[in-house]
């Protein structure tokens, strides 16, 4: 029998709590260290159903919507990547959990980069994989915009009406290998993207963090030389956003930061080659977690 994202997350639970007013669902399962999963710019937990049980056999996994994303509520309100870091930590403390390991893919990566360099108290270690938001080199300014432009307009020309067949293109453009974009990862998406909530707020989502960007939240070399959690940066080759090099400068400039390079893979390593994935991440864990 062949994968499904149900089949792959048998064992797990769906859970939707209030967190600091906005009711937030996360997907749950293991016991351990905890570990935060954080998807990408108007993704979901589902980004993570390939991993969730794989982390669960050493980690407390809990894979988050976070505000405004999946099925977590979508207040009216302005959506700085501070925001979105204060509640995953305002998670955390409803959870009671002091310090937790995180993983981020693309946005998420820049939320976990955020708590990272000003709340590393929170944090035990942490993975960006194919992260935003990193502003490096001399001409950084023009590549957030330019990158900012190409996510803005694959996502906007997706939720603009969306049918099964825009958002299987907006996710095959994620993938080196499109066959890995299943009816199923489309249903669900597509099922996301058509929410009302979602259709209000994503507008305002997808400025704050592609077009409005508060220059004062990029990730330049003056913070990431600030962090002082183990740090795993986790690239591909073929990200069709960020490049690799650019990924590669953040783990020389993060003090003592490790660096691994996926070959042919997209913006969605953890999806697309789980197993060595897995390979890299879990002993990259459990070596920070001691």
């Amino acid at each position: 029998m062949s994968s499904t994202l149900w089949l792959d997350v048998l064992g797990a639970e769906i859970r939707r709590e209030p967190v600091n007013g906005y009711q937030t669902r996360w997907i749950e399962a293991g016991d351990g260290p905890p570990l935060i999963l954080l998807h990408g710019l108007s993704g979901h937990a589902e980004t993570w159903s390939k991993n969730i049980t794989k982390f669960a056999e050493s980690f407390h996994v809990y894979a988050l919507d976070m505000l405004g994303h999946g099925m977590s509520e979508k207040p009216t309100i302005d959506y700085s990547i501070a925001v979105l870091a204060q509640h995953v930590m305002s998670f955390m403390d409803a959870r009671e959990i002091t310090r937790a390991n995180l993983i981020g893919q693309s946005l998420g990566g820049w939320v976990a980069a955020a708590i990272a360099i000003n709340h590393p108290e929170r944090i035990i270690a942490w993975v960006s994989a194919t992260g935003a938001g990193l502003q490096l080199t001399d001409d950084g300014e023009e590549m957030t915009r330019s990158i900012g432009a190409k996510v803005r307009d694959a996502t906007n020309k997706a939720l603009a009406s969306p049918t099964l067949g825009s958002v299987r293109e907006r996710l095959e453009w994620l993938m080196f290998d499109k066959s890995i974009v299943t009816d199923e990862l489309v249903a669900v998406r597509h099922h996301m993207y058509n929410q009302a909530d979602f259709a209000a707020t994503a507008p305002r989502i997808i400025d704050s963090v592609t077009a409005s960007v508060d220059m004062n939240e990029m990730l330049t070399r003056d913070k990431l030389a600030t962090v002082t959690r183990p740090t795993l940066i986790f690239w591909t080759r073929n990200n069709p956003t960020m490049q690799w090099d650019v990924g590669k400068t953040a783990s020389e400039v993060i003090p003592n930061a490790e660096f691994y390079l996926m070959e042919e893979a997209g913006h969605w390593p953890q999806f697309e080659k789980p197993e060595e994935f897995h390979a890299v991440v879990i002993p990259f864990l459990l070596k920070a977690n001691g």
